[in-house]
């Protein structure tokens, strides 16, 4: 794990980055711990989920975030936007989750998929998985009535 700090309008945060070392001795960027979902005592690293679902011909982008939940704290939740010519659908739902349990570990599917037709983006055109995950929390203290 390497530890950064960032400065913004003054404040100072730290952000921890995790990373996997490999055989040869090399470091593999895994994720940035504020990303990381916590379910059911499991750690999964979005980027991992995302890289999988892109991988279904009918996914063009996906971006994943925690979802709270009263029973494991956090459920995986992804925003996927459709590649042209697939339909959303509950059976392309099904599919989707089917198609990343079978290429990752059972728990780290996501068990609600969102569709989406863009994606806010943040000033370096990457998917912002921060204004994500404030509406996911927002939308489920409205859905809910919860304290999440």
């Amino acid at each position: 794990m390497i530890s950064m700090l960032k400065t913004i309008n003054g404040t100072v945060s730290k952000i921890l980055i995790t990373s996997k070392r490999d055989e040869k001795g090399y470091f593999w960027y895994r994720g940035r711990t504020d990303d990381l979902i916590k379910s059911s005592g499991y750690r999964i690293g979005p980027a991992e989920v995302e890289d999988c679902l892109v991988r279904h011909m009918a996914v063009a982008e996906a971006a994943v975030v925690a979802s709270p939940d009263p029973d494991r704290g956090n459920i995986v939740k992804a925003f996927v936007r459709l590649a042209d010519g697939s339909i959303e659908s509950d059976a392309l739902t099904a599919e989707l989750q089917e198609f990343v349990k079978t290429n990752l570990a059972v728990y780290k599917y996501p068990r609600e998929i969102e569709y989406v037709q863009s994606f806010e983006l943040t000033s370096s055109g990457k998917i912002s998985r921060k204004k994500l995950r404030e509406y996911e929390v927002e939308r489920k203290k409205h859905k809910v009535g919860g304290d999440y």
